[in-house]
């Protein structure tokens, strides 16, 4: 069951700078083997269910162990018999346009 997983998570009670928090949530996805594209407003997860889940479960029980409180939003996208969507979505919509889109 591979799907999309777009998540962001931060600590509520970290201040306005939370770019230390989020770094370790990065390092811990890159560490992890699953296939990611980091945006501005969160990271994009391809995998299997599990795989994906597990990932985002270490990164809150990273955060939550020095902040009392964390937010996190999740958007998921499962597709059957569908893989390697991180880039095929965007080789989608750049040949209906024609041309390429800026990254």
């Amino acid at each position: 069951m591979a799907m999309l997983v777009e998540f962001s998570m931060w600590p509520m009670d970290k201040g306005e700078s939370v770019g230390k928090h989020v770094a370790r949530s990065l390092d811990i996805i890159d560490r992890s083997g699953v296939p990611y594209r980091l945006n501005p407003m969160g990271t994009v997860l391809e995998g299997e269910w599990d795989e994906v889940m597990a990932v985002v479960r270490q990164c809150f029980e990273t955060m939550s162990q020095d902040s009392n409180r964390v937010t996190c939003t999740v958007k998921m996208d499962w597709r059957r018999g569908h893989t390697g969507r991180l880039t095929a979505k965007i080789d989608s919509v750049e040949r209906h346009l024609g041309r390429q889109v800026r990254q």
